[in-house]
């Protein structure tokens, strides 16, 4: 009995000397504000965001806001009152946080912006996001090539999709891919058949999947009864797939009208399995794991008092000040490659089979 109660205390006392190390570790709090769970993209974000943060020693507390601002700005607050030394912020609509991140400003807190640029405030100190001007050219190329417009006359019909108004990242999305499209257009070699230009026109709310499918259903009503629709530029693959299910409710990929060549963004595993399956033609892979890395790198910056690496300090002006910004490289995946995904271990052969 002896024996056995000085092993326990041994073991006790072995515990308390490897808490008292783990518990000096802990490097504070970080407050994570994601904008939604519809999309499997940002709940992928969230996990590998805290994984990497958890790892590196910080407490963290994510928070979803399903797309609602007022719900995002409770969030933050909350994590303001508990003393987050950093946020990171995926805003629903980055024209509404001014007054928000004021306060985190008044408390000390560092702001990263994650993905989505804030704007109209000074009070964010950095950005970390994929270089998003080329994910726009990399959706048109895409599209170019599946029609061979850079080396055939055409005419091609060809529709356009934004991304939401709200989100800073649609324009540069929508102005990367008309630099490519847009020559085109002006030659005749590419033909909008609705007319719908421009990010006033081709919007999609809150990046809505059935928003897409509302609009694509009206424009195939009106102007394509009597032609062929060839391609569309979509920014995102909800956008995509409510795009090929209004196109598939008129017949297309059937008989002798194949499916037009959509574009998309975010490589979802819906989208996935539809370019295998010779649907959607085309996504933007953005390895959200190396998006998040990027991101908590920043944080130990901040943290210790030093300067985050960043790589780009011209282009992301917020309507106040140019954001620092690190930019990742998207990767275009189409059926060619879409084995890339599963190399990277970015999902198993199984996910997307």
């Amino acid at each position: 009995m002896k024996l056995f109660k000085t092993v326990a205390m041994a073991a006790i006392m072995a515990g308390v000397a490897f808490a008292a190390p783990a518990f000096s570790q802990d490097k504070g709090l970080v407050g994570v504000a994601m904008p939604t769970k519809s999309s499997a993209r940002w709940i992928a974000d969230g996990d590998n965001m805290i994984k990497v943060l958890q790892e590196r020693g910080y407490q963290t507390d994510l928070q979803y806001a399903e797309d609602d601002i007022p719900n995002q700005l409770s969030q933050i607050e909350n994590m303001i009152t508990k003393g987050a030394k950093v946020l990171v912020v995926a805003s629903i609509d980055g024209t509404t946080l001014s007054d928000v991140l004021a306060q985190a400003h008044d408390a000390g807190i560092k702001v990263i912006a994650y993905d989505r640029l804030i704007r109209d405030t000074p009070n964010v100190d950095y950005y970390a996001t994929f270089d998003n001007f080329q994910v726009g050219v990399l959706q048109a190329t895409t599209l170019v090539k599946a029609l061979k417009a850079d080396t055939e006359a055409g005419p091609f019909n060809i529709e356009l999709f934004g991304g939401s108004p709200d989100d800073n990242n649609a324009y540069f999305f929508y102005d990367g891919a008309m630099s490519v499209l847009q020559p085109l257009i002006d030659k005749g070699t590419l033909v909008v058949g609705s007319g719908q230009t421009g990010m006033d026109k081709v919007a999609t709310l809150r990046w809505d999947p059935a928003t897409a499918q509302a609009r694509m259903d009206a424009i195939l009503s009106s102007t394509y009864s009597d032609k062929k629709l060839n391609a569309v530029l979509s920014p995102y693959d909800g956008i995509s797939i409510g795009i090929l299910s209004s196109v598939k409710g008129v017949g297309y990929g059937s008989g002798d009208m194949p499916m037009p060549f959509v574009s998309g963004q975010d490589a979802e595993v819906p989208s996935v399995k539809s370019i295998i399956a010779g649907e959607q033609y085309s996504t933007i892979f953005k390895d959200t794991r190396d998006l998040a890395k990027v991101t908590v790198d920043m944080v130990d910056s901040v943290m210790s008092g030093k300067e985050p690496q960043v790589n780009d300090t011209k282009t992301y002006n917020n309507g106040v000040k140019v954001v620092p910004s690190y930019l990742l490289k998207p990767v275009a995946i189409d059926k060619t490659n879409v084995d890339l995904l599963v190399k990277s271990g970015y999902y198993t052969e199984a996910q997307i089979k």
